[in-house]
C-alpha cells in the first residue's frame, strides 16, 4: 500500500491522563491506517482505549489528558504540530466525529437548523461570501443534508430542538452535521447506541450508502464485532490501550489470532449453537495506572503460560495481518 492511498497515519501514539493515582496511559504506543475510501472498524471493550485514539486524532484531547508521544499524519501532514487555530480548520472540515450520545452531544439550547448552519458557515468555503445570498445558500444545504439522512419533511423540520426527534432521528441529525462541509473522513463513536435493534440497522445502512456516494473514509468505533463483518474492510481490535490484532475483517473474524479477539467472538450469541452456553471473556480490563511489562491480557487468557509474563509487540501473521501474542508460532508468522 502507497503512502499515498493513505489517508490518516496514526504512529506511536501515546496519550495520556494524569490522575490523583498516576498516569494513566489510555492509549500505548498505538499505530492505525485509514485507507481512501475504506471502512475501518475499531473493536475493544470500554476502557480499550477506541475513542481516546481518535479523540486524539480530531485534537480534542484536553488536560488532564495529553498526547505524550507519537505522529498524526493527516493527508502527510502532522496534526500534532499544527496550532489551535490550524486544527480548528480541519477539524469539521475534513474530518469529523459523531459521537456515542446524540442527546448529549447536541446542544438543546440550539434548532437543529442552527446548528447545521454554525457547521457550514464555519467551514463550507463554497458558499457566497456573505449577506442574505449566504443565508439562503445555507438553509438550502442545511434543508439537502437533513434530507439525506432520511429526515421527513426536513424544510419544516429545521426550527425544531434535538428534544423533539426520536433516538434514531437524532443520530441522523449529528451524521448530517458531520457531513455538512464534506469531510474526506468520518469517525462514528459507537453511532447506535442506546438505539433499538431495527433503527440500529437503519443508522449503520445510510452510513454505509454515504460512504459509498461520497466516497469518503470512514472508522466504525463499536463493541460489536457482529456490525464489522457487515460494513467494514478491515479491522483493529483494542484492548488496554493497545491494539492487539488487525488485518481483514474477513481474515481476522474467520481466523482469530489474539485470545482477545476469539474471546470476543465467541462471546456473541449464534442461532447454530442454540442450546449451548454463551462463553463471556471472565474478568475486567486491567487498570491503566503502573500496568507491568507482561501481556495485558494475561489476567483474563484462558491460553496463558509463563512465557506471556513479558511484554509482547505487534507481530506480522501474513499479508497485511498483525497480532500482539507470544503465542504465535514461527510457522504462522509471515
Amino acid at each position: 500500500m502507497s503512502r499515498n492511498e493513505n489517508l490518516l497515519e496514526v504512529d506511536g501514539l501515546r496519550t495520556v491522563f494524569d490522575t490523583s493515582e498516576g498516569v494513566v496511559r489510555a492509549v500505548d504506543g498505538v499505530d492505525v491506517t485509514v485507507r481512501r475510501g475504506e471502512c475501518l472498524g475499531v473493536v475493544g471493550e470500554s476502557g480499550s482505549g477506541k475513542s481516546v485514539t481518535f479523540s486524539s486524532v480530531m485534537g480534542l484531547v484536553r488536560s488532564p489528558g495529553r498526547i505524550e508521544s507519537g505522529a498524526i499524519r493527516f493527508e502527510g501532514q502532522d496534526l500534532t504540530r499544527l496550532s489551535t487555530r490550524e486544527m480548528r480548520a480541519i477539524r469539521g472540515r475534513d474530518i469529523s466525529m459523531t459521537m456515542q450520545d446524540a442527546l448529549t452531544a447536541l446542544n438543546p439550547a440550539l434548532t437543529v437548523g442552527e446548528q447545521l448552519s454554525e457547521m457550514l458557515d464555519a467551514h463550507d468555503d463554497d458558499l457566497p461570501a456573505r449577506g442574505a445570498a449566504r443565508r439562503r445558500a445555507i438553509r438550502d444545504r442545511s434543508v439537502e443534508m437533513l434530507r439525506l439522512v432520511g429526515i421527513p419533511s426536513p424544510d419544516s423540520r429545521l426550527g425544531q430542538y434535538p428534544h423533539e426527534f426520536s433516538g434514531g432521528m437524532r443520530q441522523r441529525i449529528m451524521i448530517a452535521i458531520a457531513l455538512a462541509p464534506g469531510p474526506k473522513l468520518l469517525i462514528a463513536d459507537e453511532p447506535t447506541t442506546a438505539l433499538d435493534v431495527t433503527i440500529q440497522a437503519q443508522v449503520l445502512e445510510l452510513i454505509s450508502d454515504i460512504r459509498a456516494r461520497l466516497g469518503m473514509s470512514v472508522v466504525l468505533i463499536t463493541h460489536d464485532l457482529g456490525v464489522v463483518a457487515e460494513h467494514c474492510d478491515r479491522v483493529m481490535v483494542m484492548y488496554a490501550g493497545q491494539v492487539v490484532e488487525e488485518g481483514s475483517t474477513v481474515d481476522v473474524i474467520s481466523n482469530p489470532q489474539h485470545p482477545y479477539t476469539r474471546g470476543l467472538l465467541g462471546s456473541i450469541p449464534r442461532l447454530s449453537l442454540r442450546g449451548k452456553p454463551i462463553r463471556p471473556i471472565q474478568g475486567q480490563v486491567p487498570n491503566l495506572v503502573g500496568l507491568p511489562p507482561q501481556c495485558r491480557f494475561y489476567s483474563r487468557c484462558p491460553e496463558r503460560t509463563d512465557a506471556c509474563l513479558q511484554s509482547v509487540e505487534m507481530r506480522s501473521v501474513g499479508p497485511d495481518r498483525r497480532a500482539r501474542c507470544i503465542a504465535l508460532t514461527q510457522e504462522e508468522v509471515a
